[in-house]
């Protein structure tokens, strides 16, 4: 077992371990896999490469501090793997921009917060705060696999959206271990709380990049909470 810094208790299989083979498992897929047809270029409404712009500096930061919080073992050492995932998220995010004709930013302001906020806590509370990020990237790479006519656009989508549907899971049952049992159902209706107005603050930011990929505001925010609330059940189970 690991304590909730992630050190592994001597003498005791460390449950993390499916994780950390399951995240290898995905690094050796990666590497084989071809890239992308990026000579093809990529046809994209302005909307959404402004949209896709912010989403890529979401995805491209360091995970020196989660890293750090995580300590050793397998779990540590998943969480690293976790960390690269995103940052392959970032670079292939960066190059359909530039495939279509368009460059990365620098930072946004909604980056800015969300970094600060998970920063400030312990690792458990950073792990909540960051499954928040995880469910509104899971129903946005949904729309923007679903919604565009381009196919470099959803392949690259695709390959996100498959990576986000296991980001979800692993965080679980990491917190699955950590939460108390006595403050648990409150802290999952909170954190649902405050899902539900970042999906909200989410939609009015992309709201134009939604309705050219075929979704109302309303549909995304109902979107994300679908997924907050598969997540919460999840969280619930011993």
């Amino acid at each position: 077992m690991t304590t909730m810094d992630g050190t592994r208790v001597r003498g005791a299989a460390d449950p993390f371990a499916r994780w950390r083979e399951e995240f290898e498992r995905e690094a050796r897929l990666r590497r084989r896999r071809p890239e992308p047809p990026w000579e093809r270029g990529a046809r994209l409404h302005p909307a959404v490469v402004r949209s896709v712009q912010r989403f890529q500096v979401g995805e491209d930061g360091d995970g020196a501090n989660l890293i750090a919080k995580a300590g050793g073992g397998d779990y540590g050492a998943a969480v690293r793997l976790f960390v690269a995932e995103e940052r392959e998220h970032a670079r292939l995010l960066g190059e359909l921009l530039r495939a279509a004709g368009a460059g990365t930013v620098s930072g946004h302001w909604s980056d800015t917060v969300f970094v600060r906020v998970r920063r400030a806590f312990g690792l458990r509370l950073e792990l909540l705060v960051l499954m928040i990020a995880e469910v509104v990237a899971l129903g946005y790479y949904r729309a923007l696999r679903d919604g565009t006519t381009d196919s470099l656009t959803t392949e690259v989508a695709g390959r996100l959206l498959d990576d986000e549907r296991r980001h979800v899971p692993f965080h679980c049952d990491r917190l699955r271990s950590a939460l108390p049992r006595a403050g648990r159902p409150a802290l999952i209706l909170g954190w649902r709380a405050a899902a539900a107005v970042t999906a909200a603050v989410v939609a009015a930011d992309h709201g134009r990049a939604l309705r050219v990929l075929g979704l109302t505001r309303r549909r995304f925010v109902r979107d994300v909470l679908a997924e907050a609330g598969r997540a919460a059940a999840s969280l619930r189970r011993r």
